[in-house]
């Protein structure tokens, strides 16, 4: 395991998941499990193995469901021994813990991603830091991304892939981002595939966060010259459905090309 850096990464975990109400009408969509462990589970290992373990979870909807989760996380991830001859006392066992800070975020229940920023910048303000999707597993290199973010000076870099599917596309032009538009059957472009990261001016962008992130600020972004792209050729897939999830645990029998760990 590398040593931790400080970069905070922020994961938007609030809304409603309603292409995927199966399972979210009793959890949050984050907390659904890929082989026994939520998807956000996985996509904070992801960081971890990188050395970024300080997270900010964005929350919203359910989301007592993911405090309670890392309130008992020693209990979910340990063996334990309750004594009850001894005045009820309870031994961990195979104490499984990870090297994280976790803070979790009550952003609202139907705020935009503009707005569950904006409402956790006490937590970063003054910082560059990451941001992702609660829904989204790859085989990233978290810390080219970060390295490529510095070294371009911009104030936004966006994870660009190419999916399978039904997703809008963005026209990039050497490194940079210049226009969102719909894909059309002619499209084989790269979509934001999530895993962002971030300078402090992304704030000026958000206005007062009754906007989604993903539409003024990155088109104003992309206008000024700001928006960048890290290209990831790798595995990427994220969870917007129910197909989605099943191939997800069964690629996670498989081996999980995300799991680096």
């Amino acid at each position: 395991m590398k040593s931790m850096n400080p970069m905070k990464t922020i994961i938007l975990a609030g809304g409603l998941g309603t292409r995927i109400s199966e399972a979210s009408h009793l959890k949050p969509k984050p907390m659904i499990e890929i082989g026994g462990k939520p998807i956000l589970w996985h996509i904070m290992k992801i960081y971890s193995q990188h050395g970024y373990g300080d997270f900010v979870v964005c929350c919203g909807y359910k989301q007592h469901i993911i405090k309670e989760y890392f309130a008992n996380y020693y209990l979910h991830n340990s063996d334990i021994t309750f004594d009850f001859a001894n005045g009820n006392e309870i031994k961990l066992q195979n104490n499984a813990t990870e090297p994280w800070t976790v803070t979790l975020a009550d952003t609202g229940l139907h705020t935009l991603t503009g707005g569950r920023i904006r409402r956790i910048r006490q937590y970063v303000d003054g910082e560059i830091f990451m941001l992702t999707y609660g829904d989204g597993l790859s085989n990233i290199d978290i810390q080219k991304l970060a390295d490529f973010h510095h070294s371009h000076g911009k104030i936004a870099t966006i994870s660009v892939v190419k999916p399978e599917g039904r997703f809008g596309v963005l026209d990039i032009e050497g490194d940079y981002i210049r226009a969102f538009r719909e894909k059309s059957d002619e499209d084989v472009s790269y979509i934001n595939g999530g895993f962002m990261v971030f300078s402090p001016q992304i704030f000026d962008y958000l206005g007062n966060g009754t906007t989604m992130l993903e539409r003024e600020p990155f088109e104003r972004l992309a206008e000024n010259g700001e928006l960048m792209a890290f290209r990831h050729d790798g595995f990427w897939q994220c969870m917007d459905t129910q197909r989605d999830w099943r191939n997800l645990e069964d690629l996670w029998e498989e081996g999980a090309p995300w799991k680096i760990w």
